[in-house]
Parts: C-alpha cells; sequence; structure tokens
C-alpha cells in the first residue's frame, strides 16, 4: 500500500537524478519510521558500493534500496532494480555486515519505490525483494 508523505523541503531544481534521491531517499526514511524502523545509515559506502538506507526492523537488518521516478515516466521504479545492480547491493550488504558485525542477525533487502508527481511524494515498500544469495524472493 502506498504512503502520501508531502515534500516538506530540499526539492531539487534541475531533475539529475543524483539530485532527486535524496528527498525520495527523505521520505522513504520518514515512511519507514512512521512503520516502526529504525534508520541505522544512510547512503553507507565502502569503495564503489553503496546502500541507501540501513535499517532494523524488530530483529531484522533491513536494507533498503531506494528508486525515485516522476510520476508518468517510462517505467515504475523498481524496474532499475537490475541483477547488476543486486549484485552490487549484495557485496556492499556483505561488506557492511562484516564491519559491524552482524552476519549473525537475519537481513533481507527492501525496495522502497518512490514516484514524485510534483507535489508529493509517494512511497511503497517491498518487502524481500531478492536474498543475500542473489536469488529472488
Amino acid at each position: 500500500m502506498g504512503f502520501l508523505t508531502k515534500l516538506l523541503s530540499g526539492r531539487s531544481k534541475g531533475g539529475r537524478p543524483e539530485h532527486r534521491g535524496s528527498p525520495g531517499e527523505d521520505a522513504a526514511a520518514h515512511h519507514l519510521k512512521a512503520q516502526g524502523y529504525k534508520v541505522l545509515d544512510r547512503n553507507w559506502r565502502f569503495h564503489q558500493w553503496e546502500l541507501d538506507l540501513v535499517c532494523r526492523h524488530r530483529d531484522t537488518v533491513v536494507f533498503v534500496e531506494v528508486k525515485t521516478r516522476r510520476a508518468g515516466a517510462m517505467g515504475a521504479p523498481g524496474e532499475a532494480l537490475t541483477r547488476r545492480k543486486q549484485a552490487r547491493l549484495i557485496k556492499a550488504a556483505s561488506h557492511y555486515l562484516t564491519a559491524h558485525d552482524l552476519w549473525d542477525e537475519p537481513c533481507r533487502f527492501d525496495l522502497a519505490s518512490v514516484t514524485d508527481t510534483g507535489a508529493s511524494l509517494i512511497v511503497e515498500i517491498e518487502e524481500n525483494v531478492f536474498q543475500l544469495d542473489g536469488q529472488r524472493a
């Protein structure tokens, strides 16, 4: 189910993809917090790999990939979560789990699809979109 979040500040001018990510990530983080998630890290990097949001939901570490698209754009936000992107997320998550000594914790990968309507952001969360071994859940 979608969650409507009013964009309060930080709207990008120019519309380049690297500038649209932050408002989408802000909206996704706000939505997840409202659902009881605790945001542990944002834009966590290890070399060339990055995790948009790392959260804890109950006893599970949740790696959340945020994909933001404008309303009416070709393709849904989740279509950008290719096998190659999944492999990069798995590498980043593996490094995160090692760096934080969390290999004994359950974990999953969620997708936050954010649609920018111009006046608001609509956030939809899809849980457990693929496994740490790269298999679809």
